[in-house]
Order: C-alpha cells, then sequence, then structure tokens
C-alpha cells in the first residue's frame, strides 16, 4: 500500500499535494509524477483529480500553473508492458529501476536469503526498459531513469544503448557517470544493448560490456590511491 494506491484511498490528502505543487508551479515549473502505476486507470482517475484541483483553484481566483506536466513512475513490470498505453496518457515517464528489477525478479534487497539474486543487469529487466524507452521515443515523450542501477558504469553504457538520455544519480556519483557519457559512443552503445538483451544472464551481460570497453569502465573508476612509502 503505497505510491498512488495512497494517494487515491486518501483523495483529500491527494488533493491538498496536488494544490500546493500547482500553486508552487505559479511561481517555477513544477512537475507531477505519479508513483507506483500498475494500470492505465490509475492516471486517469488521477488526472480527474488534478482536473477537479484545477478548477477550484480557477474559481478561488488563486494563481496555479496550468497544464501541469503529469508523469508516471515505471517500477511495476505491468505498466513496463502496458507503456504504450500509458504514454499516450502521460508526459514523461520516469523509469525506477531499483523497484522495477526487485519485482521483475521477485527479490527483496532486505532479505538477505534472496538479496544476491537483485541484478539490474538481468536481460529480463532490460527487456521491461527496452519497451518503455520504445514507447516512449514512439509518442514522444521524454524517459528518465532514477535508481541506483544508472550509477554502475556498466549499467549506464547499457541504458544508453537503450535509448535512455536522463540519468538520476546522487550528487557525489555524478563526476563518474559524467566520465562514461563523455568515454562511450552511442552507436557502440545501442550494437552493445542489442548484444546484451540477447545474452542469458546478467552475469553474462556485465562480462560483454566489460570486455568489450574497458577503457570506457576504466575512465569512470576513481583512480588508487598509492600507500605512502
Amino acid at each position: 500500500w503505497r505510491g498512488i494506491r495512497i494517494c487515491l484511498d486518501t483523495p483529500e490528502m491527494f488533493r491538498t499535494q496536488l494544490r500546493a505543487i500547482l500553486r508552487a508551479g505559479a511561481l517555477g515549473d513544477a512537475r507531477i509524477l505519479l508513483p507506483m502505476i500498475s494500470g492505465l486507470d490509475e492516471i486517469r482517475r488521477a488526472r480527474e483529480m488534478i482536473r477537479d484541483v484545477e478548477a477550484e483553484l480557477a474559481a478561488e481566483g488563486v494563481p496555479y500553473q496550468k497544464d501541469c506536466p503529469v508523469g508516471a513512475m515505471i517500477e511495476v513490470p505491468s505498466a513496463a508492458i502496458l507503456a504504450r498505453q500509458l504514454a499516450q496518457e502521460v508526459d514523461f515517464f520516469s523509469l525506477g529501476t531499483n523497484d522495477l528489477v526487485q519485482y521483475t525478479l521477485a527479490v527483496d534487497r532486505g532479505t538477505a536469503r534472496v538479496a544476491d539474486l537483485y541484478d539490474p543487469l538481468h536481460p529480463a529487466v532490460l527487456q521491461l526498459i527496452r519497451q518503455v524507452t520504445d514507447a516512449a521515443n514512439e509518442a514522444g515523450i521524454p524517459a528518465s531513469i532514477c535508481g541506483e542501477m544508472a550509477a554502475d558504469p556498466v549499467a549506464a553504457i547499457v541504458l544508453l544503448g537503450l535509448g535512455v538520455r536522463l540519468l538520476s544519480v546522487n550528487a557525489s556519483q555524478i563526476p563518474n557517470l559524467k566520465e562514461v557519457v563523455r568515454a562511450v559512443d552511442i552507436g557502440q552503445a545501442s550494437e552493445l544493448a542489442g548484444r546484451s538483451l540477447k545474452q542469458a544472464t546478467g552475469a553474462e551481460v556485465r562480462r560483454l560490456i566489460e570486455t568489450t570497453v574497458p577503457d570506457v569502465i576504466a575512465a569512470a573508476r576513481p583512480p588508487r590511491k598509492e600507500n605512502p612509502s
């Protein structure tokens, strides 16, 4: 019981949040990202509430952001599978890879007995990401990545090859990610992503990338500090 499910089950709280976002948007661009989306109905119900809140603010004469972009967080396999339909009803996608990996592989990262099965490079996860990026490109909407996956140099190369152009990581990880982006050739990344989708395991994907573009991987890793003599 989280994300959009809480929002739709507690409409008064959700409306308060929407009012705050839309009012803040009058002073600078805001966006509404709907988390934990699993199907179209949730987006449609949320959009209906957004329209109602907009009408209320207009009637009250309160300044608000008109046509505020609304996006869907893709972190549930059903949302990835339905990406083409979802893309027709939102303005952007944000791929939440932490949860997408967890739900796709039925692996709770907090459970020690299965934590080692958590693998962002698993071919099934990559297939879902490809479906989402293809759907976003066809619909002409942006698709970004939010999650630990983007901070892994190997995964970042695959993501770029799958068509992702917006990567979100912790501030401390930005320098290494920038080195990957600068060093990799997009054409080669696309070719490697295509080959990655044909691998049988995440370990094979990692080995493929590390052996094919070792210079790019090395560029993203900080040099080792020498021990003082």
